[in-house]
């Protein structure tokens, strides 16, 4: 494909853009996520009102957010949105004959109890089969759960149905950590490696170059995050080496083909963490993100916990478990970004969309114009810091 997405599909779901405000049951501190050279810029997600964050209210030190938005066309019995034939087909994925067996974990804060029966009514719509699902405390016990919240029950209920999408025979397990301050994450990460996870998706993020207390460093183990909603800027903690940075992009359909553009309000750019050996880019003496990208905005959704069913949703926290997913779907472990970065070129023109053009909101002045801040420019090989080295075409890349 070299890099164009040119594909035929059976199915497509009309993207709309929406909002409606599913703030928790709780009272949580949640807020901007990105604080490495952030553009001032506001998200146009917010300032067009299309979307809402899911994990809404102030946030305090210490406290990560949730990056699901939720789209303004409300909940209902309609399904509206990108579905699994779209991902699957738009990205060449082998879903209906690989990732049996491969655990994908799920990380993400406070408990949302319809989590089983909301997987399983996504599921049915979509004729994925019976999920092989089970959700744990961050002690990695089947019991005990921590608070509910409905903001963050968006969160996990989007997250396992993306990893759905993408690998349906997937085993996923949900860790559900106390809270959703920094610690209690990183001991729900440490708790899914445990559990025999080799591929772990957070949909969340603070304040770029804080210490994770080796939560993500651990050999043989695929480490996503989103890069986040807030457009230039990155985050903990997809700015470690040891995780992939996951940026977004916008999914477009015209007949039979799907094409891709930059989701203007992913995370990317240049992060305030030491540059790891294996990037060599010019632009940016510390970590470059993003590595990889997928479809961000506009995807089909079912809540029934503070919600009514059939909703669409968007942010970077589609990106990145959907894309955990196609991990599952080549189990092939891989350290951070290393492989996509020293891949030779005629693989990712062969296995990556590469074609993906568009500007990051908010891109500080001296990177206009640039491969940190706009796709497809050809300035630095491949590569963009917007969508990184593309989307999936196949998994021969991954």
């Amino acid at each position: 494909m070299n890099g164009t997405l040119k594909l035929a599909a059976p199915l497509v779901l009309a993207v709309a853009v929406s909002a409606c405000n599913a703030g928790g049951s709780t009272s949580l501190p949640v807020g901007g996520g990105q604080s490495a050279a952030t553009g001032a810029t506001m998200p146009q997600w917010q300032m067009t009102r299309d979307a809402s964050r899911a994990c809404n209210g102030p946030r305090t030190g210490g406290q990560m957010q949730c990056d699901a938005l939720i789209l303004n066309r409300g909940f209902g019995p309609m399904v509206n949105g990108w579905a699994p034939t779209d991902f699957q087909t738009a990205y060449n994925l082998p879903s209906s004959s690989k990732g049996a067996g491969v655990k994908v974990a799920i990380v993400d804060a406070f408990d949302n109890p319809n989590v089983a029966s909301d997987l399983a009514a996504y599921r049915t719509q979509f004729n994925l089969g019976t999920a092989k699902f089970t959700k744990y405390n961050q002690k990695g016990q089947k019991k005990n759960y921590p608070q509910g919240n409905t903001g963050w029950g968006v969160e996990i209920d989007l997250d396992v149905q993306m990893v759905s999408a993408s690998c349906p025979k997937c085993t996923i397990y949900l860790i559900e950590a106390n809270d959703n301050y920094g610690n209690n994450l990183y001991a729900a990460e440490k708790e899914a490696v445990k559990l025999g996870a080799t591929i772990i998706s957070n949909s969340w993020g603070g304040g770029a170059g804080s210490a994770s207390g080796g939560a993500f460093s651990q050999k043989g183990i695929t480490y996503l995050a989103s890069a986040g909603d807030g457009g230039y800027g990155m985050q903990d903690p997809a700015d470690y080496d040891d995780v992939l940075s996951i940026g977004g992009t916008l999914l477009h359909k015209n007949g039979s083909a799907y094409t891709e553009s930059v989701w203007p309000d992913s995370g990317g750019g240049c992060s305030v963490v030491t540059k790891p050996s294996w990037q060599n880019d010019p632009k940016c003496s510390e970590r470059t993100g993003n590595d990889i990208a997928a479809v961000a905005y506009g995807v089909a959704l079912y809540d029934t916990y503070g919600n009514n069913g059939w909703g669409e949703v968007g942010g970077t926290s589609v990106s990145s478990p959907l894309l955990a997913g196609v991990f599952g779907l080549a189990n092939n472990a891989q350290q951070g970004g290393k492989n996509f970065w020293t891949a030779s070129s005629k693989t990712i023109k062969k296995y990556m969309h590469t074609t993906i053009s568009g500007t990051l909101n908010g891109c500080p002045s001296q990177y206009t114009g640039t491969y940190i801040c706009d796709g497809d420019t050809g300035q630095y090989k491949t590569y963009s810091s917007p969508a990184g080295w593309g989307s999936p075409n196949g998994i021969g890349a991954f």
